[in-house]
């Protein structure tokens, strides 16, 4: 076999079963050997959609997910993907083609040092100097990439490396490092703080999701009684019904979750980082608060809060040996009072599309299983809001990168992982334009995501900064000039229509989940509706800012 056939061998032995990505010369040897595999390939309009797919595969399955691309531009159009994946602990190898090592050094045709420009967004990266060397590295890569806190591994393959000839590679495969178990010592520590503590509060981050906890999270805080707060990847580690939870927390948290951390005694931090759309001014965040860490990355506890108690490792475990029941009874009742009184009021006096009161419906006739990945804007904090997830993986969003054009990419990534699943794509008119491209390849695969377009003709989430924090002097937000979607839609062969008004939302959402293959909904709402609530920069969480809705 040559070396573009060892490394197809490879990804088969890791079951690899699609890969996301777009041919060129570097990498042509590897599409050569990509006739007649068992992978499927598909091909994307623009490499950073392949590694955007390749995201959303791997947050909805726990897989790994694989993308492919030539030298020079093709691979620096990967580093947006990869530095999405690296700041939301994404397992991904990103397989990238290289000028041949003759070559290296020289500034050849489409020649860059990826190795070096990766190197701070991936959690390793390789260069492989020797044909004999590809299965291994390509094994090594794949567990590196989901082993402890998951990540983005790169492999440049210089194109005479995947071209030579080598007899006696060796197909591994399915390797993974087992999570260390906590340190018995810190769990009675532990157990001794949640039992000493009037007021504990539980906040959930992506960790969960990533370690595939949430069954051991929600055995835990129903066995303890506590209140649950997550953050924006933690979203449906706890069933957004659930009535423990108390929602999201931080910079467009609700008013209950907020409160409850600011009055706390007792922060349960599990699979989170304190990041600071959570915390809003660290130094005043959760101020009464002793602070139980629980996290698989070492690196991440006492990073910015001291932590009165560490558990390193497996957080399953660690959960499942906290399973007691402190006398709180005063304070959940306090909790749920406040979730009681701040609830969101979905009664928008608008003849408008209001966007929190569509996608609470939305959410309310979607199937089950049904994924939703989100752009990056106004329309992802309200979706994050009003969106009740029951499990983490059905989730996607880009959270520490905050990446426009993420939707529709992580939304083709997550069909391909579950074929049969509902699959919906929310957007802004901002978003989607930095991926539209992707509508020819929903269009080729016949990928039946259902694209929900909100449209404001602004920069929605800037425009709102810009009115609240720079004295409305409006900079640069205003696309009043936008296509007309639809048209756009319809001339990639994607069935689209409009809706402008509250009393076409229910009709819409049925025509959307009832119609076969992908297709665009066009939702014109307010150009001045912000997201509410909403935490000051540089302020603690408690204080707030709100706005009453207004008839039109």
């Amino acid at each position: 076999m040559n070396g573009a056939q060892i490394l197809i061998k490879a990804l088969e032995a890791e079951g690899v079963d699609t890969i996301f990505g777009y041919p060129g010369g570097a990498i042509m040897p590897v599409y050569d050997a990509l006739v007649g595999t068992s992978l499927k390939h598909i091909l994307v309009r623009h490499e950073q959609a392949a590694a955007l797919a390749a995201d959303g595969y791997a947050r909805a399955s726990g897989k790994v997910g694989v993308c492919l691309a030539t030298s020079g531009p093709g691979a620096t159009n990967l580093i947006t993907g990869i530095a999405n994946a690296h700041l939301d602990s994404v397992p991904m190898v990103a397989i990238t083609g290289q000028v041949s090592s003759t070559l290296m050094g020289t500034d050849a045709f489409q020649e860059v040092d990826i190795f070096g420009i990766s190197m701070p967004i991936v959690k390793h990266n390789f260069i492989v100097r020797k044909t004999e060397e590809i299965a291994s590295t390509i094994h090594l890569a794949f567990e590196l990439a989901r082993s402890g806190r998951p990540g983005p591994v790169l492999v440049d393959l210089p194109k005479d490396v995947v071209s030579a000839n080598y007899d006696d590679a060796v197909f591994t495969g399915g390797g993974v490092k087992k999570m260390p178990r906590p340190e018995a010592h810190q769990l009675h520590i532990a157990r001794e703080m949640i039992l000493e503590s009037k007021k504990p509060l539980i906040y959930a981050g992506g960790g969960v999701r990533i370690a595939f906890a949430s069954h051991e999270l929600r055995a835990f805080a129903e066995a303890t009684g506590i209140p649950v707060v997550t953050t924006l990847q933690g979203l449906g580690s706890v069933p957004g019904t659930h009535p423990q939870n108390l929602g999201m927390l931080g910079m467009h948290g609700s008013k209950a979750a907020n409160y409850a951390v600011q009055e706390c005694d007792l922060l349960i931090c599990i699979g989170a980082r304190f990041d600071d759309r959570v915390t809003g001014k660290l130094a005043e965040f959760a101020p009464h608060a002793k602070v139980i860490h629980m996290d698989a990355d070492p690196a991440e506890i006492g990073k910015l809060r001291v932590a009165g108690c560490a558990i390193m490792g497996d957080i399953k475990v660690g959960m499942n040996f906290l399973h007691v029941k402190p006398e709180i009874d005063e304070w959940v009742q306090r909790c749920q009072a406040n979730k009681a009184d701040y609830a969101w009021d979905y009664n928008a006096p608008t003849a408008t599309v209001y966007a929190p009161g569509f996608l609470k419906e939305m959410c309310e006739k979607s199937p089950d299983n049904t994924f939703v990945a989100c752009d990056v804007g106004q329309h992802q904090m309200w979706v994050a809001q009003h969106y009740k997830f029951d499990y983490p993986h059905n989730h996607l969003t880009s959270g520490g990168l905050g990446t426009m054009g993420y939707g529709i990419p992580a939304a083709m990534g997550a069909q391909f992982a579950f074929p049969d699943a509902k699959v919906v794509a929310v957007s802004g008119d901002g978003s989607i334009l930095m991926n539209i491209q992707e509508l020819a390849t929903l269009k080729r695969y016949s990928i039946p995501i259902k694209i929900v377009l909100f449209d404001n003709k602004a920069l929605g989430m800037v425009r709102q900064w810009q009115e609240l924090f720079f004295a409305e002097n409006y900079s640069e937000v205003d696309l009043s000039d936008n296509p007309d979607f639809v048209k756009v839609a319809e001339a990639f062969g994607i069935p689209a229509f409009r809706i402008e008004r509250h009393d076409q939302v229910s009709e819409a959402i049925d025509r959307m989940f009832s119609t076969e293959g992908p297709v665009l909904m066009h939702v014109l709402i307010d150009p001045k509706e912000n997201v509410w609530p909403l935490v000051p920069p540089g302020k603690s969480n408690e204080n707030m800012m709100e706005a009453k809705l207004k008839a039109v």
